[in-house]
């Protein structure tokens, strides 16, 4: 199986909701792969979501997987009421020591670039890991809504007293 690692943004609210971007499409990854529009067509869903491509540590599963002009977007959720192990990555993910995503697949069709790496015509896609170190620049969490917005309202409270305590 290959795998692929994308630095991502992503975001995990308080019932383990999670969204991201796990490829983005016209940028290779630090390898120099690049996986064309059209590539993960037919993903089987619900698809594993594992931590770290460790196939003994799933932690949730992706339900959506959209292709947009961008790359592949992902939706789905850490199993935060069930696995110990899934509130521990939402609090990885949350405090930012865990942004990235990465995908396993089978590569069904590949053809070599000039320069090196390979571009990825077709791929049967096996899971997508949250991971600390991704392998491509743009693939990241994107949303976890409830812990990304408390944070900045914490932010802007602190700034706000600080403020009124020097006037």
């Amino acid at each position: 199986m290959d795998r692929l690692f994308i630095e991502t943004k992503i975001l995990a609210d308080d019932a383990g909701a999670i969204s991201g971007v796990a490829w983005k499409f016209a940028t290779p990854d630090r390898v120099g792969d690049m996986i064309e529009p059209g590539a993960f067509k037919g993903v089987s869903l619900p698809l594993p979501m594992l931590f770290q491509h460790d196939q003994g540590d799933p932690i949730g599963v992706w339900d959506t997987a959209t292709e947009k002009s961008d790359g592949l977007h992902l939706t789905g959720k850490l199993l935060v009421d069930e696995v110990e192990r899934a509130r521990e990555v939402r609090a990885l993910v949350r405090s930012g020591a865990v942004k990235g995503i990465s995908i396993g697949f089978m590569t069904r069709r590949a053809v070599m670039r000039p320069g090196g790496g390979r571009t990825i015509k077709s791929l049967e896609l096996m899971e997508a890991s949250l991971v600390t170190l991704p392998m491509h620049p743009g693939a990241k969490v994107t949303s976890a809504k409830s812990a990304v917005t408390a944070l900045a309202l914490v932010a802007a409270i602190n700034r706000a007293t600080a403020h009124i305590e020097r006037n």
